[in-house]
This record gives structure tokens, sequence and C-alpha cells, in this order.
């Protein structure tokens, strides 16, 4: 029996057109594709005509696909000789468990390949028109995810850095937690003054860019119980 091939590919932060070429290319050949909820939609109408369609996708307060299944999904199909993209929104290498999964191939002697894609967080940078970095104001950029495994705040954060205003921090699953990490934040120094943004389906027909500080975000999400996925910009940010 020949082994088949799995293709993680990245499918950007969900516009069609923020594929690149080989991710395409991949979409297309693909027997099978298990795809996150984030990367469902118009990405899902590039894949191949009678391919095998499957939701493997976890959301904060969804019913979700368990890790350990979706890792013998990809086992399973890959053991029939088929060609699997195993498709992840944004970047697969960024927050994306990939490494839980590649490991599963490992274990088992089954090829893949990673194909990079256009994280979240750039994309909503480009939709707010403004750059990540900034000449002498923003010389570092970095990523956090905002919930550890029970959803809560992660305890070993590196404070100094995340209250570095020379940096531009982005946050990735961040809107419950972000008013207790504001507070920490404002305690260690940054001014509540902070220049923030909150982004809500980047590239798609429900894209929402707001504007606001630390201060007065850390208010807004206080009172809200949305699940809806959104990234957190603060730093020196462009007006």
């Amino acid at each position: 029996m020949t082994t088949g091939f799995v293709s993680f590919v990245s499918s950007g932060p969900g516009d069609p057109e923020l594929l690149t070429v080989k991710a395409v290319n991949r979409l297309q050949a693909a027997d099978v594709v298990l795809y996150d909820d984030l990367s469902s939609g118009p990405i899902l109408d590039l894949a191949r005509a009678g391919a095998d369609l499957v939701s493997v996708g976890k959301r904060a307060g969804r019913p979700s696909a368990r890790q350990d299944h979706v890792n013998q999904l990809l086992l399973d199909y890959a053991r029939t000789g088929a060609r699997v993209v195993r498709l992840k929104s944004g970047d697969a290498g960024i927050f994306g468990r990939l490494e839980e999964e590649t490991t599963t191939l490992d274990a088992e002697g089954i090829g893949y390949e990673i194909i990079p894609g256009v994280t979240s967080a750039s994309a909503a940078a480009a939709a707010a028109q403004i750059p990540l970095t900034r000449r002498l104001t923003a010389r570092r950029v970095q990523f956090l995810t905002g919930a550890d495994v029970s959803g809560g705040l992660p305890p070993d954060l590196n404070w100094q850095a995340l209250a570095d205003p020379g940096a531009t921090t982005v946050i990735y699953m961040g809107k419950r937690t972000f008013p207790a990490l504001a507070a920490e934040l404002m305690a260690r120094g940054l001014s509540p003054d902070t220049p923030a943004l909150l982004a809500h389906g980047v590239t798609t027909s429900d894209q929402q860019i707001e504007r606001f500080t630390i201060a007065t975000l850390a208010s807004h999400l206080a009172g809200t119980t949305s699940t809806a996925p959104a990234l957190i910009f603060y730093g020196p940010l462009a007006p």
C-alpha cells in the first residue's frame, strides 16, 4: 500500500486572493481537505471537485474537534494513499498547533510539507493601513497568545517585554483576558494612553477595525461576551 502525503496549507485570514500559488495548487490536487473553521467559505471552493471536505475546526465556546481526533484523521487518510491537505487559518506555524500534527506524522513515517501564508496580524495591519514596525519607535514585533489551555491568561508571561513601549504587540485569542492583561501592563508602567486596535473578521465581509487606547479597550472588552475571534494590537501604532 502506498502511503499518502500531507500538505499543511496556510489559508491566510480568509480572503482567497491572499493564498499563495502553491496553496491553490495543493487544494486543486487534494483528495481530502481537513479544514479549520476559519478556513471555510470561499477558500474551499478552490478544492478539487470530488475531494472530501472534513471540518476539524476549533472555536472558543463551541463544540470542537479534539486534537487527538485530528491527528488520527491525518494518519487514517494518509494511510489510504491520499493526497491530504490540512488547511489551517492564517499562517500554519503561528498558534496553529502545527507541531502536534507534524510530530504525529513523523512518528509514523508519513511525509509532509508546510506551505506558509499570510498571518492574520499582517493582514490586519494592512487593513488598518499601518505598519507593524516603525522607524525609531517600533523596532520590535511580538506575537502573544492571550489564553492558555484553560482559557485564562497565561501565568508565565514576560511582563517586561510586554510592557515595552517600543514594541508592537499582537495578541491572538485575547479578548476575554485583555482587561486583566491591560491592568498588569499599566501597573508595570505602560501608559494607559498607549494606542490599541481591535480587528474582527479581517479581509472578510465582516471586517471591522476599531481604535482605542489600552485603557479604553480594556473597558470595552470587559463589557462584552462575544466569542467571535479577533486580534488585538497595542504599541506605537500609526494614527
